[in-house]
């Protein structure tokens, strides 16, 4: 496809951005529209997702049709089913009348299913019965319905690690996944940051009836080099807010730094003797961080053990000598986790001499002491969010990047409400 016809969606659909990965992607949706083929768009919370089952819609021949975009993540777990695929007079209490779901309604046209990827395994059946035959039963019936649908979904959980923890099948993932698009973070695209905050600018500046804010070249260059973990709708709404509050139209580093909270690596627990990953990993959330934490914790303790063996050995071959005092080889290292959850205290204790001249290695074993559970975590994490948020359950899903749903969920199974 030429430059012209993909600067042309650009416009159509509001997208700002001249990165090669953006344009493959936009490239990508251009090429699959006229076909009835699922589509799976990937990527980050707040890279733009949407706008890709639009250009979709828009250049198929179901653009005459319905386009229905269904947020997956927002709908309760008991009631999912039966917005999908409708229902039944009677199905269930308050199924005071029949109701058409989705499917129904989108027949000849396109549905988008965003937040895919939380979609319980009972449902995750019936949207698979869907994609290979066109068929699905409402809830409370037995009559089987077809439809015509186009499916495109969209999702920012890690596939494999779901299929792998049981949390989605696998052979969903392959009918949803007929051609991927992978959208790119923000963080990935440093040359459209400025293009996207001077549109937001003039946008909000038309919209307050005010001057447009600029900044001047240091603070362009602070802006470049922020990793942008809400990616561009968290620059949307930074712009906002310094439209609004900043009486200064020129924006210097001194006050864009009072709006850019702190960088996600600033956060990482300070660990003894851990060393940075260096296989470039980067962690999309605060539970695989504290994952990794763990995992180079057990691997310190190991080399600790060793540690303490080779100086006992060192000390006298094969045996310590005896001494009025104890030997104190290793301190316990407190460690702080990431939003003052609990302590992980890695320590191995002091070694006390016997009444015996010498004591083998070998007897001289330590221990290890781990106060922690990877659902204690989550239950501390969940509670400050909620406490940080005062209850607001949307703000503290968004916080802590998982769905209201999976928030719900966990609230209920820790007893916070």
């Amino acid at each position: 496809m030429v430059k012209p016809e993909i600067q042309s969606v650009k416009l159509r659909f509001g997208i700002i951005g001249n990165t090669e990965e953006l344009n493959r992607a936009i490239d990508v949706a251009m090429q699959v529209a006229p076909t009835d083929l699922s589509v799976l768009v990937t990527g980050e919370s707040g890279v733009g997702k949407e706008s890709f089952p639009q250009i979709i819609h828009q250049f198929s021949r179901r653009k005459h049709g319905p386009y229905i975009a269904v947020n997956c993540g927002a709908i309760p777990e008991g009631t999912i089913d039966s917005e999908l695929f409708g229902h039944e007079k009677g199905a269930f209490t308050g199924a005071i009348s029949d109701r058409n779901g989705y499917f129904a309604e989108a027949n000849g046209g396109t549905i988008f299913l965003d937040e895919v990827g939380e979609l319980p395994l009972s449902t995750q059946a019936r949207l698979l019965r869907v994609l290979e035959t066109g068929e699905y039963i409402k809830v409370g019936s037995s009559k089987v319905q077809k439809t015509d649908v186009r499916i495109v979904a969209a999702t920012n959980v890690d596939f494999s690690e779901a299929i792998a923890e049981g949390r989605f099948r696998e052979d969903l993932y392959y009918r949803l996944n007929t051609v991927p698009i992978k959208v790119p973070p923000l963080r990935e695209r440093p040359n459209d940051i400025p293009l996207l905050f001077r549109k937001f600018a003039a946008d909000f500046a038309e919209k307050y009836h005010m001057p447009a804010i600029q900044l001047n070249d240091a603070a362009r260059q602070l802006l470049v080099a922020y990793s942008w973990p809400g990616n561009i709708r968290q620059l949307k709404n930074i712009t906002e807010q310094i439209s609004i509050i900043e009486t200064n139209r020129d924006i210097t580093p001194e006050i864009l730094r009072n709006y850019l909270p702190a960088q996600q690596s600033s956060r990482l627990p300070a660990l003894l003797g851990v060393k940075p990953a260096g296989n470039g990993k980067s962690f999309e959330s605060e539970r695989e961080i504290l994952y990794q934490v763990l995992f180079d914790m057990r691997r310190d303790v190991t080399e600790l053990k060793k540690l303490v063996h080779d100086i006992m050995a060192e000390r006298g071959g094969t045996s310590v000598v005896a001494s009025h005092e104890p030997v104190h080889y290793i301190q316990k290292a407190p460690v702080k986790l990431v939003h003052d959850a609990p302590v992980v205290m890695t320590s191995v204790p002091s070694v006390t001499p016997l009444s015996e001249p010498v004591v083998k290695p070998a007897e001289a074993q330590e221990y290890v002491e781990e106060n922690l559970s990877l659902d204690d975590v989550e239950k501390e994490m969940i509670r400050k969010a909620l406490e940080r948020h005062h209850g607001k359950r949307k703000n503290a899903a968004n916080d802590l990047k998982i769905s209201e749903r999976t928030l719900y969920r966990k609230i209920k199974e820790y007893g916070l409400d």
